[in-house]
């Protein structure tokens, strides 16, 4: 019989610690759940735990047989606790809590579902990318700062690389940039200022009215042809599984630089024709992405929280464009035989709802995407839920057809109906692409196949 990790919670400094009268919980949508043993893996190394403010913890009462609230403990006021997972791992279940009308909207991060077990914490999760390249085990921090002051040293006036030196590694300890300056592995290139979505959990961006700050500053110049040549193509010759990708955490939407971008992939393709030249985007400018294929882009990781346009909008607010736009984007891609990979936010209970995953197989049926990069949503759970509109699906949660499938339910599904789709996390090197992850039934391909 399984022993179930108990609940943790908080108390007001932040020292968290079990309840072992109660098991731990989880939330799929607006339903607590108890994770079974599948579903719970130790927290991962590199993960952070969070006290979540003036949020009611749940947990499972296994004497009265039902989910109950925890607002104090041994009468001490107690709140709920999560986990923030290392790269790499996805959400099975995030934290259940209760929150009390006027609660500030929690910051920008993914909240799961944690307990305690046999003297350690587990999580409501698993791993999906074997890749360990932001693995914090990989990091040797005194090296990563010798060899980053090496690289500005190496490129004194270039404004990209002082800016992923200065700001990413040295002031957010940002695992792409590290690895940057560790020469290895992908290296990012952030280049747009600007954006033309207003998404609602935004990282770089956040109006004042939502009371929530965002994560990261965003980047506040466009960078030349030349200052992204200077050291893309280094790294591309020289790094072991080597990509370089345009579109970052810390910029606007990358297209609205697409005559820069495009140069420079014309340049750095010029001198070298190693490793991938990789584009993290919104799609939504169709005849651009088409204009960066015939400059020589290998790979595009589309972004998305929902393949249905009415939730999608919702959550992006796109300006000047539509979801059409993201789609004809990934056929565009696919017409030119490169590889195209969805980044989709995971929600419990959203993402594996069958509204949701029919729309998804409609999706990946029709563009024959590559691969699915899985990631954890940033945000408030209940901000997304109310901006959105998901209470009405949660309402419906006790029709059976309308039953979520569980978020290994939903990844078996997907795989069973598409084998050749690729699961994982980051964007892939060209090691990786392989042609059992390509299915071009009903694609038409005006280059030749190059993999």
């Amino acid at each position: 019989m399984m022993k179930f990790p108990y609940l943790v919670v908080s108390d007001r400094d932040g020292n968290i610690f079990e309840i072992p009268e109660l098991y731990m919980a989880g939330m799929s949508l607006n339903a607590p759940a108890l994770p079974t043993e599948q579903e719970l893996i130790p927290l991962p190394y590199g993960s952070d735990l969070y006290l979540l403010p003036e949020r009611t913890a749940v947990g499972y009462d296994p004497r009265r047989k039902k989910f109950v609230e925890v607002k104090e403990y041994h009468g001490e006021p107690v709140f709920a606790a999560a986990a923030f997972m290392a790269p790499a791992y996805l959400q099975v279940y995030r934290s259940a809590f209760a929150t009390p009308p006027g609660a500030p909207r929690l910051s920008l991060f993914s909240y799961t579902a944690v307990g305690w077990k046999n003297g350690q914490f587990y999580a409501a999760g698993k791993r999906i990318d074997p890749d360990m390249r932001q693995d914090l085990s990989t990091f040797n921090l005194n090296l990563v700062e010798q060899e980053a002051r090496r690289i500005l040293r190496r490129y004194p006036q270039n404004r990209l690389t002082d800016h992923l030196i200065r700001n990413c590694v040295f002031r957010y300890g940002c695992p792409a940039a590290r690895n940057f300056a560790l020469g290895r592995w992908e290296c990012p290139i952030p280049t747009s200022p600007g954006c033309n979505a207003a998404c609602v959990g935004c990282i770089s961006e956040q109006p004042a009215e939502t009371g929530v700050r965002s994560t990261q500053d965003r980047l506040n110049f466009m960078p030349s042809g030349e200052e992204i040549v200077e050291f893309a193509v280094p790294h591309l010759e020289n790094a072991p599984r080597a990509v370089v990708s345009f579109g970052q955490g810390c910029e606007g939407e990358p297209l609205l630089a697409g005559p820069v971008i495009k140069e420079a992939i014309k340049e750095i393709r010029r001198r070298t024709d190693r490793g991938i030249i990789n584009l993290n985007t919104n799609a939504s400018r169709p005849a651009v992405v088409e204009e960066l294929c015939k400059a020589g882009l290998d790979s595009i990781r589309v972004s998305l929280n929902s393949a249905q346009k009415g939730y999608y909008e919702a959550y992006y607010r796109p300006r000047h464009y539509g979801f059409e736009d993201v789609v004809e984007s990934l056929r565009v891609m696919r017409r030119y035989n490169r590889w195209a990979s969805i980044n989709y936010f995971v929600f419990p209970g959203f993402t594996d709802h069958p509204e949701e995953v029919s729309a998804l197989e409609s999706l990946i049926g029709e563009v024959k995407i590559n691969m699915i990069q899985a990631r954890n949503l940033n945000i408030d759970p209940e901000w997304y839920i109310e901006e959105l509109g998901l209470g009405e699906l949660a309402a419906a949660g006790g029709n059976s057809a309308a039953k979520p499938l569980g978020i290994p339910g939903w990844i078996e599904r997907i795989s069973q109906k598409f084998p050749w789709i690729k699961w994982g996390y980051f964007n892939p090197p060209r090691e990786e692409m392989q042609r059992e992850h390509y299915n071009w039934e009903g694609i038409r391909k005006p280059v030749p196949a190059d993999i």
